[in-house]
């Protein structure tokens, strides 16, 4: 099978100081794998790389098959891969449509010119995004929250929002960047199986997670990292006996929960 996402040797520095230390990982197609580590270990930072915000000091970046460590952010995103953030950043005061419909932006083919008179072109745009983003809120069990604003909604359905904007750029790869913080243990089980719905629908997934309840029970494979060096990778089992992983947790929970 081809590989959806590979990542070859990535390495960055800043001030001297090794942020991420020649570290490689592999995302197969329809595959949920978590990236794992104490604070500070680099997780955030190769999300960074993985979007184009850095660029690696070493090593390249691959998806499907296609060099794209050197785009800009907005090329990567047209590719096919597109992010969540550890903090919400859904528009409060715009309803739920509206939020995802901000996300086919990247792809709308109208000029400004468009947008200012309102032209045929820009009618019939926004028509099929609206049904677009109908679409994507009614295949994640969304769709009756659509006209509600995000900032009403449980923490856990804007998370869900956010992940739905991110559908919304056309992304074929998603990266969750800790979906599980702030919730409490009921909405994290329920983000557990909207994260295998998100599997089941075709996506590709790379979770970066605290919650080990979580990343462990979601996830076909993990990578760990510890001072910015891949420490250990496998089968979510694998991983949470492995005893450099303990280590590097500091006896922090790592078994797998049902």
């Amino acid at each position: 099978m081809d590989k959806m996402l590979e990542i070859k040797s990535i390495s960055l520095s800043f001030g001297g100081i090794k942020a991420v230390s020649e570290v490689s990982l592999d995302l197969f197609p329809n595959e949920i794998v978590g990236l794992i580590g104490p604070n500070g270990a680099g997780k955030t930072t190769i999300f960074n790389i993985l979007t184009g915000v850095y660029k690696p000091q070493g090593g390249s970046i691959f998806f499907k098959g296609e060099e794209i460590h050197s785009l800009r952010p907005q090329e990567i995103v047209k590719r096919g891969i597109s992010r969540t953030f550890q903090n919400i950043r859904l528009f409060g005061d715009l309803r739920v449509i509206e939020n995802v419909m901000v996300g086919m932006h990247i792809r709308t083919k109208y000029s400004l010119a468009d947008s200012t008179f309102r032209s045929k072109r820009f009618r019939k745009q926004e028509d099929e995004n609206l049904a677009e983003a109908m679409s994507i809120l009614e295949t994640l069990g969304l769709l009756e929250k659509m006209n509600e604003y995000a900032l009403n909604l449980p923490y856990g359905d804007q998370r869900k929002v956010e992940i739905a904007r991110a559908i919304a750029t056309g992304a074929e790869v998603l990266l969750l960047d800790e979906p599980a913080a702030g919730m409490n243990p009921q909405e994290s089980t329920d983000l557990m199986h909207f994260i295998r719905h998100l599997k089941k629908l075709g996506f590709t997934v790379l979770i970066i997670e605290h919650d080990m309840s979580v990343v462990m029970n979601v996830s076909d494979r993990v990578y760990v990292l510890d001072n910015g060096k891949l420490i250990a990778q496998g089968i979510p089992q694998d991983v949470a006996n492995n005893e450099r992983v303990v280590k590097a947790y500091l006896g922090g929970e790592l078994n797998a929960k049902s």
